[in-house]
């Protein structure tokens, strides 16, 4: 596995902090100074990349009436709509791609995105995006994913809802066209998405199955999840991003606020910070507290040639005399000079 992947300015791998990803989407609500907003929210948050999604309505799907055009799913946020007036609703206007990019860049946060089809990925080549995102809901379109992996930089596919032989099939063609850094994100394709379907035990397997890094698109309420993730090894976390759920918009719903961006920035880091490496014992932090381990003390003064006893001797804090294993060894001997109240038990009293 590569463990050098470097988009931007940021390296991306178990021995790097989380690469945090902001997924604007539609939350602009079509208007490009709350899409810039979105962007200054995302860096002032600490997000290391905000991410677009480049496609038409057209580009999707076609202007139909047949009923498999409509979301008829009632427990869809989207339920009752035209999925080609839904795209039409959310879609980022590509000529906004430009002064969006251009703020990232000011900003020192990176910008890329996912295209949804080949016309998409020669666009965002004149923008010289640095890494490309496919979608869950792309992740069988073999000619895009052939098209982004053939342009050399890093790609990012989601998960959702696909089998092994079709996450195979994605990364065999990705692979074949040339891609050598190649992320995966394990994503659960429902708005939004319950803790309880998110599977994150799934990350390892993912990386020992194909040999990527592996992260998580995280579609649930809150941080909670994201940050468990970072325990199974995810190294790319991306949510869904908004300045403030109350205002509505296609994704609101299940996208986090810049208080919510910048404690997941924080938490995850924390949570990545404290793996650490297998170890036992006395860390250098601990040192200074060994002091209050349990030992064995004199709890009423002994004369010598007397016999240590239960009611002389007892396992207390602090750690300055013999360890606790010796109680039962030094239980009936006698000890071998006056030892005073609150004295550690030696060796050398015991005779």
């Amino acid at each position: 596995m590569n463990s050098n992947i470097k988009i931007g300015n940021r390296f991306i791998g178990i021995n790097h902090a989380p690469f945090i990803i902001a997924e604007m989407s539609g939350n602009h609500n079509q208007s490009l100074d709350r899409a810039l907003a979105i962007v200054e929210a995302a860096a002032k948050a600490g997000a290391h990349a905000v991410k677009l999604q480049t496609y038409t309505a057209d580009t999707l799907t076609i202007d139909a009436d047949n009923d498999s055009f409509f979301i008829n799913d009632p427990d869809s946020l989207w339920n009752g709509q035209s999925l080609y007036k839904l795209y039409q609703q959310a879609y980022t206007p590509w000529e906004w791609h430009r002064p969006i990019f251009d703020r990232c860049n000011e900003l020192g946060i990176i910008c890329f995105s996912t295209p949804f089809d080949e016309t998409a990925v020669d666009f965002l080549e004149e923008l010289n995006t640095p890494a490309y995102k496919i979608a869950s809901f792309e992740n069988n379109h073999l000619p895009l994913i052939r098209k982004a992996a053939s342009t050399g930089k890093p790609l990012i596919i989601s998960t959702g809802m696909a089998t092994i032989s079709e996450l195979d099939e994605a990364v065999r063609t990705a692979r074949d066209a040339g891609c050598s850094d190649l992320m995966l994100l394990k994503c659960s394709s429902t708005y939004p998405a319950a803790p309880e379907n998110t599977n994150l035990v799934t990350i390892p397997h993912l990386r020992q199955l194909f040999d990527v890094e592996v992260g998580l698109s995280d579609h649930t309420p809150g941080i909670g999840v994201s940050v468990a993730s970072i325990a199974l090894g995810a190294t790319v976390i991306e949510k869904h991003f908004t300045l403030n759920r109350a205002d509505g918009g296609v994704d609101a719903a299940f996208s986090i606020e810049p208080e919510e961006m910048r404690m997941l920035v924080s938490e995850t880091c924390k949570a990545w910070e404290s793996l650490g490496t297998i170890f036992y014992g006395c860390t250098p932090s601990e040192a200074a507290s060994n002091i209050y381990r349990r030992s064995i003390y004199a709890v009423s003064d002994i004369r010598e040639g007397e016999v240590i006893t239960p009611a002389n001797i007892r396992v207390i804090r602090p750690g300055e005399g013999l360890p606790p294993r010796y109680y039962s060894v030094i239980l009936n001997k006698t000890a071998a000079c006056n030892i005073k109240r609150g004295f550690p038990m030696r060796w050398e009293y015991i005779a």
